[in-house]
């Protein structure tokens, strides 16, 4: 139940900033706009409830329950940069707004986009993993929780490879070309 959850929990978002891009640039309603976008935290707020009922009533945890709060780090995290990136390409393929601006995919400039990325990707883990930390806490039952521990594991090793990736480009920027010094 919960694996399909997720998958309406991100429709829904994606529900949310759809619906408030139509009205804040179709429909010219900006207050209505503003609302459903920042309507777009609710859908975390029932994964969340929904994943602590499941685990509270009994249900042994999966890693299905760990991507749940997995999902909410990345929402929380990445949810804003998400919507302003929906935000500008549909002002500018509906309303003919300005068009966005690519970044660079070497340099300088691609390494610190590179490491603000890194960054942003800790905050995810950091909100993911105070969720699972608190939800192993609530269920207070060691065994029905293991597999949210495994969960912040590995995440923790897709973290420290991301580190790897991403401040390489400090150490060897891109070239022009698409190719490393």
């Amino acid at each position: 139940m919960i694996g399909w959850l997720i998958i309406a929990c991100e429709i829904g978002f994606w529900v949310f900033v759809l619906a408030g891009l139509i009205a804040r640039y179709v429909f010219k309603k900006k207050k209505l706009g503003a609302l459903l976008l920042i309507c777009t935290p609710i859908v975390d707020i029932i994964l969340l409830a929904a994943t602590v009922a499941d685990l509270k009533n009994g249900a042994v945890a999966t890693t299905v329950h760990g991507v749940a709060a997995v999902y909410i780090g990345i929402s929380a995290a990445y949810g804003h940069q998400l919507i302003q990136w929906a935000d500008e390409r549909f002002a500018y393929w509906f309303v003919h707004g300005q068009k966005p601006v690519s970044k660079k995919k070497y340099g300088v400039e691609h390494a610190r986009k590179e490491r603000k990325g890194w960054y942003r990707h800790v905050l995810a883990w950091m909100i993911g993993g105070v969720l699972i930390g608190a939800i192993i806490l609530f269920v207070n039952n060691i065994s029905q929780t293991e597999a949210l521990f495994r969960t912040l594991q590995l995440w923790s090793f897709v973290l420290v490879i991301d580190f790897f990736i991403s401040f390489s480009y400090t150490l060897m920027p891109r070239k022009e070309n698409g190719m490393n010094v």
